[in-house]
């Protein structure tokens, strides 16, 4: 498990192109029959790949997070972005085919990953958070949620909005959970911005052709920065930072927060003309 430490927004002023990526971007999120995770101090958010090909593969523990099993004191969130395979939660399996989620709830013990054809791996994408009360496990395929449509063919930026852990569709103590697709033709993602200093957010870009490229734009809003991002990359947004992104063509993108509010409207939007 890689760590991350969190970053003063007066930090990164000062930072070139490689320090910025070292420090917010997760190049590689899926190897084969590994678990590869990223630790961020940024509101304790666990989140990264868990790719079983030949064997089943389990979530880590130990020292690193200083309990005796992964979600003794966390929640977690899933959902798969590759080929068929299940989930084992205590002895319970849940199938899951491409972009089905799982709520899993603090207090599981055992949690196996398994590919149904190690020939179109399963990917599953985690994300957790610490939390203080366990709720139930819940399995969400992408065919029960109504997704939020929105944006405008004039402003590139057609989208379709599902939102997997969320009041709307399960409980959670402060994890939220969501997708985002972009519809051919649009490139531009939550455009005008905003911030919610009261929750973080991670990023996975996926769905993207070799060449594809997303531009994802952070920092303060009066002092932005942006990484140019590849198909199945990750990237830090602290709190304080904006999180938009356009790409050379659409993209499917994975967002998850957590932090004091689950509102999901609960932003601070910026002005157009306040970006720098």
């Amino acid at each position: 498990m890689e760590i991350r430490y969190a970053h003063h927004p007066e930090d990164i002023k000062t930072y070139t192109t490689e320090q910025l990526r070292s420090q917010f971007l997760i190049e590689r999120v899926f190897v084969e029959d590994e678990v590869c995770f990223t630790y961020t101090h940024v509101d304790r958010m666990i989140f990264g790949g868990v790719m079983p090909k030949n064997k089943e593969l389990t979530l880590p523990s130990g020292k690193t997070l200083g309990v005796a099993y992964f979600l003794e004191r966390r929640e977690m969130g899933v959902i798969n972005v590759g080929g068929q395979g299940s989930i084992v939660i205590d002895g319970e399996e849940y199938e899951m085919n491409k972009r089905d989620g799982l709520y899993v709830g603090k207090g599981a013990k055992e949690v196996i990953f398994r590919s149904n054809d190690p020939n179109a791996p399963a990917k599953f994408y985690v994300t957790s958070a610490p939390a203080h009360q366990t709720y139930p496990t819940v399995k969400i395929s992408i065919e029960q949620i109504h997704p939020l449509r929105l944006g405008e063919t004039n402003q590139l930026n057609k989208r379709a909005i599902y939102q997997y852990i969320h009041p709307n569709t399960c409980q959670s103590c402060q994890l939220q959970l969501g997708l985002t697709m972009l519809e051919p033709g649009s490139a531009w993602n939550t455009m005008p911005c905003h911030t919610h200093e009261r929750r973080m957010e991670v990023y996975f870009y996926f769905d993207m052709a070799p060449e594809t490229r997303v531009f994802h734009f952070m920092g303060k809003p009066d002092e932005t920065r942006h990484l140019v991002i590849s198909n199945e990359q990750a990237v830090i947004s602290p709190s304080w930072s904006i999180h938009s992104g356009v790409g050379t063509s659409n993209y499917t993108f994975i967002w998850a927060m957590c932090g004091e509010n689950i509102s999901y409207d609960d932003m601070d939007h910026v002005k157009m003309e306040e970006l720098r």
